[in-house]
């Protein structure tokens, strides 16, 4: 019995998606997705402290990935 309602609040949900009129703002859209920040200031990413460490250290994980320690 209860994959009935299921299917009714599913069938609910796509007749209420597909009949009711949404106005998009697309330029709002766009602009969210680009990821512009609009008027306020740019904001800088955080700086990460081990950024350096870890492209010091790039190569030697790629050379020890083959070999075993025995």
């Amino acid at each position: 019995m209860g994959r009935g309602r299921t299917k009714a609040k599913q069938t609910k949900v796509a007749r209420d998606l597909k009949y009711r009129s949404y106005s998009t703002d697309f330029a709002s859209l766009e602009r969210e997705l680009r990821g512009d920040v609009g008027d306020t200031e740019a904001v800088e990413p955080e700086h990460d402290p081990y950024a350096e460490l870890a492209d010091r250290y790039a190569d030697c994980e790629d050379d020890s990935q083959g070999q075993r320690a025995e």
